[in-house]
C-alpha cells in the first residue's frame, strides 16, 4: 500500500513549456490527499525558489538533492553541508582560467559569482521565482566559507571528472542538464532524503512511490518501492525506473496514479 509520493519539480510535476503544474496533476495530487496519501517535493531546487509548487500543501520537502529536508515549511530535520576543503579549493580555482559561473545555496539565500552564456541559457529554460544574487567575488567568495549546502556550477560533463577529482573531491555531481551539475556533499542524495522523510513519519520504504525525469532523479528511482519515469526522460533515467509514464504535457503524472489504481 503506497502511503507517501515523492515528486521532481521540473519536467515531472511541472512541465519546461508551462513553467507550471498541468491541470491534470493538480487534479490528481488534490484526489491523492483526500485518500490520505503524504505528498511530498524531492528536488534539487532550494526552498526559496519551489514557487512552481508553492501553492499546493506538501506535506514535506527533500531540497537540494536531499541535503536540506524539511517537513512542512518550516521543520528542518536534515541538513548536510559541503566540506570547508572543497570550498577552499574552489575559491582558489575561481581565480584562475578556468573559472565558472555558480551558485552558492546556503540555508538563506543563493548567490552567484558572474553570469555568463550557460546561466542565461538555463535561466530561460527553469523558470525561478528568486534568482541568485550576483556579488562580488570578495563578498561571494566570503558567503561560501560561512558555509554551503549546495554549488549549481555551470560547466559541461567533458569537465566534470577533472573538476570533481582536483577540487571536490569530498563531493558527488548530480547532472540532469548538460549545462550545469548541481554539487552536493558526498553521501547526500534525494534517496538519503527520503530516508530522513520516512523516518520521521514512521513510513516504511516500500510503502513509498517516486516521480522523476533527470539524472539525478535516479538514486530515488532506484530506492523507493515504486518508480516512475516521466516520457521526456533521458534513457537512463527510464532504465531506473519500474514503470514509464508519458510526458508532463501529456498528462504523465495522472496517467501513472491511475495506471497504479491510486486515483480514479
Amino acid at each position: 500500500m503506497i502511503k507517501a509520493i515523492f515528486f521532481d519539480i521540473d519536467g515531472t510535476l511541472v512541465s519546461f513549456r508551462t513553467h507550471g503544474i498541468p491541470d491534470s496533476a493538480r487534479r490528481a495530487l488534490k484526489e491523492l490527499r483526500n485518500r490520505g496519501i503524504l505528498l511530498f517535493i524531492a528536488s534539487g531546487r532550494h526552498p526559496s525558489d519551489i514557487f512552481p509548487v508553492s501553492d499546493f500543501p506538501f506535506d514535506g520537502y527533500v531540497a537540494l538533492n536531499g541535503g536540506y529536508c524539511l517537513a512542512g515549511r518550516d521543520n528542518v530535520i536534515f541538513r548536510r553541508e559541503i566540506d570547508p576543503e572543497d570550498i577552499e579549493r574552489m575559491i582558489h580555482w575561481q581565480q584562475g582560467p578556468e573559472r565558472f559561473a555558480c551558485v552558492l545555496a546556503g540555508e538563506g539565500e543563493m548567490c552567484l559569482n558572474f553570469v555568463n552564456d550557460r546561466v542565461t541559457r538555463v535561466r530561460k529554460m527553469v523558470e525561478t521565482g528568486n534568482p541568485a544574487r550576483v556579488a562580488p567575488f570578495e563578498e561571494w567568495s566570503g558567503i561560501a566559507r560561512q558555509g554551503v549546502l549546495q554549488l549549481i556550477a555551470f560547466f559541461g560533463p567533458e569537465d566534470e571528472p577533472k573538476l570533481m577529482t582536483e577540487v571536490f573531491p569530498h563531493c558527488r555531481a548530480m547532472r540532469w542538464n548538460p549545462l550545469f551539475t548541481d554539487i552536493v556533499p558526498a553521501g547526500v542524495s534525494k534517496a538519503e532524503g527520503i530516508d530522513r522523510m520516512l523516518e520521521h513519519f514512521g513510513i516504511g520504504l516500500d510503502e513509498t512511490m517516486a516521480f522523476g525525469d533527470g539524472g539525478n532523479d535516479i538514486p530515488m528511482l532506484e530506492h523507493v518501492g515504486v518508480a516512475v519515469a516521466m516520457g521526456n526522460a533521458a534513457p537512463e533515467v527510464k532504465r531506473a525506473a519500474g514503470y514509464v509514464t508519458t510526458s508532463v504535457d501529456d498528462h504523465g503524472i495522472a496517467r501513472a496514479l491511475r495506471h497504479f489504481g491510486l486515483i480514479g
